[in-house]
């Protein structure tokens, strides 16, 4: 785990892809626990410290989660992605060209749960919820595609579905499509950036994840103009009050 940034009520950090958000059947060890063991140790706090879950991404996904450390800002923080305050753009590897360089995708999406997978029509069906992102192309390399992803909804495995809809199955994800697996059993789908308004001090925050250094596809379909990534330099205090004679 990564620590992207951290202040009194929130902690933004950099998933591993394999690492689940949040404690499942399967019995792992989530993120969750690796932040409470960080926040225990960095501030030398004894006993249970609070991590508010306010959104996951999908194991084999890496990049930017989002946890609270206060019920306040747990709170607000999902009203915030409830209703599309929170921005976030994600990355992706594909070995094909979609047939825009950028577009608006608009889906219909059914989940199976017996099998965990969603499935994307260009119609209207029973039960399935309409599914939107924006994607631009941003850079190439000798074999692979990167595509820039804004999700407008969020829907289960929004992106992977709706990229191999339109033929694009990201790199790595058999699931949906793509023909060969990454070696590190990931999906090269990355939560690259996110921007919102703090929920509680309410000033502009804008995180930025770093390319996975384990696979150089992403380096070298990365283009040169690439903002870096966000380098954590500390704990963010709240400014110090200054009285009348200071």
């Amino acid at each position: 785990m990564e620590v992207l940034y951290c202040d009194n009520h929130i902690i933004i950090v950099n998933k591993r892809p394999g690492e689940i958000v949040q404690g499942d059947k399967t019995g792992d060890r989530p993120l969750s626990e690796e932040v409470a063991d960080w926040l225990r140790d960095t501030f030398h706090k004894p006993g249970n410290v609070f991590v508010g879950v306010a959104h996951r991404i999908d194991r084999p996904v890496g990049g930017i989660v989002v946890f609270a450390r206060t019920s306040k800002a747990l709170a607000r923080l999902n009203d915030m992605f409830r209703n599309g305050q929170v921005h976030k753009k994600y990355w992706a590897l594909t070995r094909n060209l979609p047939a825009e360089p950028e577009a608006e995708l608009r889906h219909f999406i059914t989940t199976v749960e017996r099998n965990n997978k969603s499935y994307a029509s260009d119609t209207p069906r029973k039960d399935a919820k309409e599914a939107r992102l924006r994607y631009r192309v941003i850079g190439h390399s000798d074999r692979f595609h990167l595509i820039e992803v804004t999700l407008l909804t969020g829907r289960k495995h929004q992106i992977r579905v709706q990229l191999s809809a339109v033929g694009c199955p990201i790199k790595g994800d058999l699931k949906y499509g793509d023909k060969r697996s990454n070696p590190d059993g990931s999906i090269s789908l990355l939560a690259r950036e996110i921007e919102f308004e703090h929920p509680v001090s309410h000033r502009p925050i804008h995180v930025i994840a770093p390319l996975p250094d384990t696979d150089p596809s992403w380096a070298a379909a990365a283009p040169e103009d690439a903002a870096p990534a966000t380098v954590f330099t500390g704990v963010t205090l709240p400014p110090q009050k200054t009285t009348e004679n200071e």
